[in-house]
């Protein structure tokens, strides 16, 4: 069971506020090159860094490492850092943006030359300029296949700015591959989500108002630019190694050498009906690193099973907490107000399932960890109470303490991050950071 440690009063801590998640001007350099909306913020790496001691010579893991926000706040300080991420877009934003060998100057001489191609390209077929729209039939527009379409969110990117991306895609193929084309398609990434698509994103990732056009090469030639600000003063920083992993948190063993991580810190998916894949669609779609549904499927499968759309008939995680008492309470809770409610739909009959299948996914994580990290570990696991599942209280934090326990860790405490609003009750809900120490095998 949970031990009576309390919360944690640590000076430095932000207060607990509605906007203590999001990104300071301070703090863009290199994390702004493209970062998932449900990111957490570099302010809070920096905190637990320096709460653990963790310095240059140390290595600090984050084994649900989205798009590299431990792994670019380390290498900024110096800091050795490994990731790992089953997501290939969010392991690919991760991999460019610890990556800064690249040559400022060169690459926006690049960019230029890519941008000069891709205009050159939309004057010849009458797509330039934001009028085209008029001038042009749709249907000598480039778009994507039936198969690549499928995979969108519908109206997710509009006709005409679909095409002038995939002519940038063209402009940048044409080139070659070299050392700068991977910064040249995160830029795309980034643009696309923030300028170029027609997506929005709240409590969940939906579909906003229709651009019926937009200035696809400048956004993109912006972004890139960006980066190049930042890789001409990247002598400012210490360099430290950063290695991103692709690859399945419940099974770290194959991408850690045993006893060489001093600190875990890090935010995996919390039990709701959020299905992350949504969130990185669009631009995994168009970066050709989901092409179909059995790729994304596969994507899928990788992920800790945190909402019913990724669960499987095989799926057995459920195992790891089987004898857990308050585990098997909360699903059992929600399965019977399913039934009082006459809930019937598919995903709705799951919901009690993937409660036991995303804990189990945690317990089945924490226990192949223990053999990386070295005796005095400490981890900080970024965590949110969720009602989602018929309005069921689920407490994280106190759960996945309870489980780390159970498997030889210390808890040290609970810390308040900050509180957010339910979407569906209304009600405050907890984010909190569950402080583990690993004591070393006993």
């Amino acid at each position: 069971m949970i031990s009576q440690a309390p919360l944690l009063d640590v000076p430095g801590l932000p207060q607990p506020a509605s906007d203590s998640n999001r990104l300071s001007p301070s703090d863009r350099a290199f994390h702004d090159w493209y970062r998932f909306v449900l990111s957490f913020p570099p302010h809070l790496v920096r905190q637990y860094l320096g709460i653990f001691g963790i310095g240059p010579g140390q290595t600090v893991l984050d084994p649900f490492c989205g798009t590299g926000t431990v792994l670019v706040e380390s290498k900024k300080l110096g800091i050795n850092s490994i990731g790992v991420e089953a997501s290939p877009m969010a392991h690919f934003a991760s991999t460019v943006k610890t990556d800064w060998d690249a040559d400022a100057g060169g690459l926006v001489s690049y960019a230029r030359s890519v941008a000069a191609l891709a205009s050159d390209a939309l004057r010849a077929d009458g797509t330039y300029g934001r009028d085209s729209f008029d001038l042009v039939s749709p249907a000598q527009f480039k778009t994507l296949s039936d198969e690549q379409s499928q995979l969108l969110l519908t109206e997710s990117i509009s006709p005409l700015p679909l095409h002038k991306t995939l002519a940038l895609l063209e402009a940048i193929s044409s080139l070659g591959a070299c050392c700068y084309e991977p910064y040249a398609k995160l830029a795309l990434a980034k643009a696309l989500v923030s300028s170029i698509g027609n997506l929005q994103f709240g409590p969940e990732v939906g579909v906003g108002p229709r651009k019926l056009d937009a200035p696809v090469v400048d956004c993109w030639l912006n972004a890139v630019e960006g980066m190049a600000r930042d890789l001409s003063g990247v002598e400012e920083y210490e360099h430290a190694r950063a290695l991103p992993h692709l690859g399945d948190a419940r099974e770290v063993v194959g991408s850690l050498a045993p006893e060489s991580v001093d600190a875990v810190i890090t935010s995996p998916p919390y039990p709701n009906e959020k299905d992350y894949t949504r969130a990185t669609r669009l631009e995994s779609v168009l970066l050709g690193f989901i092409r179909n549904k059995d790729e994304l499927r596969a994507v899928k499968r990788g992920l800790l099973r945190s909402n019913t759309r990724g669960v499987y008939k095989a799926d057995d995680d459920d195992q790891w907490v089987s004898q857990h008492p308050e585990i098997q309470r909360i699903a059992d809770e929600i399965e019977a107000r399913r039934i009082a409610l006459g809930k019937t739909s598919g995903f709705e009959r799951m919901y009690a399932r993937v409660t036991r299948l995303y804990f189990g996914g945690i317990a089945k994580h924490l226990a192949e960890l223990r053999t990386a990290l070295r005796p005095g570990a400490q981890l900080a696991y970024v965590v949110g109470d969720q009602a989602s599942y018929l309005r069921v209280m689920i407490r994280t934090g106190q759960l996945i303490a309870e489980i780390a326990e159970s498997l030889g860790y210390e808890l040290v405490g609970i810390d308040l991050f900050r509180t957010r609003l339910a979407t569906a009750t209304r009600e405050q809900l907890r984010e909190e950071v569950v402080v583990l120490r690993w004591p070393g095998r006993r």
